[in-house]
């Protein structure tokens, strides 16, 4: 019953915070991601997806404390002087992949959003569900290493951070469903959703070249905040919804103007 003392029950309080905090990211790819497969089984992709996700997470978290030196001893070097410099390990490769992979993610379905014709009818072939639950899981991996790390800074009681990880899940399933439907019914959303996961490949980038000491050109790499990021998103989500207000204003001014952004 160790986990009911109260400095336990505030760790955990505090922990579970963490999770929805740092969740956000992973819970807007989620849902975007997500929305790739068949229409009657997306919500069974995500809740089963962050179920999946939230178990191996766990066990991510009894291997990072039993083995957390591996995680952190070198297993490369790039020693290219004044063009790029930096010592990777295992944590650092896992989220500078996790960011390239975002981004271009991200970036593909853009382009795909541009070149269509028609978005309100638009005709794509779903893709496999396992695929989708699989890049879900991978994803929802690599955004778990800074959450895990911070629960072991705060707490060496393996219940407490389980604890947390599985109200965090919970938490994530049930918030997916009302982001998903949300952008369903906006789909004017969707983009600032991609340029927000675009942000956060950047902001995963940054974070793993700073793991690697890595410089290019002699400058070292500065990892992105947490306080940086959501003022970032918040600055992007006030433009979204001045520019929409506006072109709306344009329009109820002038109603024969072509309805373009």
């Amino acid at each position: 019953m160790e986990i009911f003392t109260p400095e336990n029950l505030v760790t955990l309080g505090m922990l579970t915070l963490l999770q929805a905090v740092l969740g956000f990211d992973n819970l807007l790819y989620i849902s975007l991601e997500s929305k790739r497969a068949p229409a009657e089984n997306q919500a069974m992709v995500r809740r089963l997806g962050i179920g999946l996700a939230v178990v191996l997470r766990i066990l991510l978290l009894f291997l990072i404390m039993r083995v957390i030196q591996l995680f952190q001893n070198p297993m490369f070097h790039i020693g290219w002087t004044d063009v790029i410099e930096g010592t990777f390990n295992f944590h650092a490769v896992i989220v500078l992949l996790g960011g390239i992979f975002i981004i271009y993610t991200a970036t593909k379905e853009i382009f795909h959003m541009i070149s269509i014709e028609d978005l309100e009818h638009e005709k794509r072939k779903p893709s496999s569900v396992v695929k989708i639950i699989t890049l879900i899981v991978a994803m929802n991996l690599v955004f778990s290493f800074d959450s895990i790390l911070s629960a072991i800074a705060l707490t060496d009681v393996f219940a407490v951070m389980a604890v947390a990880i599985i109200i965090g899940g919970i938490l994530m399933i049930w918030l997916s469903d009302h982001v998903a439907t949300f952008l369903e019914k906006n789909r004017m959303y969707e983009v600032l959703g991609l340029f927000i996961l675009l942000v956060v490949g950047i902001m995963l980038i940054t974070e793993g070249g700073h793991l690697a000491h890595l410089e290019l050109f002699g400058n070292a790499i500065v990892p992105m905040t947490k306080t940086t990021f959501y003022f970032v998103i918040v600055v992007m989500a006030l433009s979204d919804v001045v520019q929409s207000r506006y072109r709306r204003k344009l329009i109820a001014e002038n109603p024969s103007q072509p309805r373009v952004a």
